[in-house]
């Protein structure tokens, strides 16, 4: 078999798997529909998702990235951020959850192709609908995830690692977990490996609770993270690479649009208040509609600037140098701040359009959940660390010299 013949052997069997059923744009709504009838218990009782993470299980939606070749969709980033927007404008935590799911399982399928290990895990994520957590942050560093204070211990086919794991989101519900550590006992803080890990690899100890404003049901909380495990479940990719190639990119951009899809969900209230208010009054449109055309608008711009790193990226996905570059890095670390701002500025105005019926907690318009919820996204990875961090390489960045460069 050449080459050609296996890539169409491969998209034979990519067809033939999403001819079984329905598309994912159907899976992920019928999912969305799940987690917004109970999008509200979740939030008063900040309790994991389960029904919508179990409708999510039945539409095969935890795997459908992973290759056909190891049993799942092969889904595009495009697929995948699509489904975070669809949740989003049901359940904000679900969303969340689902798009640092996609983000761990990107990581393994980019660069475990080859490890037997990774493979494996492919396969459990596609047949068993693995859902995989993350652990980056950790003790004091404040989300600093390019530096790590936890060293993986090497013991010839073994590895060990204790790790001060202050957040660890959904991580008692999860069945596997991808943390960072650094390479062994006398490696710097920021020379850094990837380790990928079974239930089986690892123990969970509470430390910390979860009673926040916001994004209640990711069930963030701390835990001391112990690791005994074989030595393969370690990426032999520096973090470095990984973090850049392939954990920044996914996270911005599954994160973005889990964000837009609760502004969604917010401007659709709104266009309720709205139309209800001006059928009552004759047809008069009420003083907030500015806001909420302001709205809208906000909502477009989020929109587009996700759709533009979609697109960039999607260009550049098998492109290390492209990934790698200056601007390219800068584009998709900014991504996070632009959007994050944009989600709640856009919420904002969808709450000034409905006034007191938005902001109350027990009417048919209320937006105390999504504003909640929609706050935290500023503060997830702090946008004043990234804007600190980021300031020399937008120095170095040239000024586009026309509309199109």
């Amino acid at each position: 078999m050449n080459v050609r013949e296996a890539v169409l052997t491969v998209d034979e069997a990519q067809m033939s798997l999403l001819e079984q059923g329905p598309s994912l744009i159907e899976r992920a709504a019928r999912t969305a529909t799940v987690a917004a009838a109970d999008a509200e218990g979740v939030d008063r009782d900040a309790r994991f998702p389960h029904k919508a993470f179990d409708a999510a299980r039945e539409q095969k939606l935890l795997g459908v990235m992973i290759p056909v070749e190891f049993g799942g969709f092969g889904a595009s980033i495009y697929d995948v951020t699509d489904v975070c927007y669809t949740l989003g404008r049901a359940c904000a935590s679900a969303a969340m959850v689902y798009a640092m799911h996609s983000t761990k399982v990107a990581c393994v399928i980019r660069h475990g192709h080859g490890i037997p290990w990774m493979e494996t895990m492919m396969r459990r994520v596609a047949r068993d609908q693995w859902l995989l957590a993350s652990s980056t942050t950790e003790g004091q560093n404040g989300g600093n995830i390019r530096a790590s204070a936890a060293a993986v211990d090497n013991a010839g086919d073994t590895v060990s690692l204790i790790r001060d794991a202050t957040v660890i989101s959904y991580g008692a519900e999860a069945d596997g977990l991808v943390t960072i550590a650094r390479r062994a006992t006398d490696a710097a803080a920021s020379d850094q490996v990837l380790l990928a890990l079974a239930k089986d690899d690892y123990s969970l100890k509470r430390t910390l609770g979860w009673e926040t404003l916001g994004m209640r049901g990711t069930c963030s909380t701390g835990f001391e993270l112990k690791v005994d495990c074989p030595a393969d479940r370690v990426f032999p990719e520096s973090y470095d690479k990984i973090h850049a190639q392939t954990m920044t990119p996914f996270a911005h951009l599954c994160w973005s649009s889990a964000w837009a899809g609760i502004a969604a969900a917010a401007v659709t209230r709104a266009q309720a208040f709205i139309r209800k208010a001006a059928r009552a009054s004759g047809g008069q449109m009420p003083p907030a509609a500015a806001h909420f055309t302001a709205a809208k608008m906000s909502l477009a711009k989020l929109r587009a600037l996700i759709s533009a790193n979609l697109d960039v990226f999607a260009r550049a996905e098998h492109d290390e140098r492209a990934l790698g570059s200056l601007d390219f890095q800068s584009s998709i670390t900014l991504l996070k701040v632009q959007a994050s701002e944009l989600a709640v500025e856009t919420v904002m105005h969808a709450m000034r359009t409905t006034g007191l019926s938005g902001y109350r907690n027990d009417g048919e318009f209320t937006m105390g959940r999504h504003l909640r919820d929609v706050l935290s996204s500023p503060i997830m990875i702090n946008n004043d660390r990234i804007l600190a961090n980021a300031a020399t390489a937008t120095l170095m960045s040239s000024i586009p010299a026309s509309l199109r460069d």
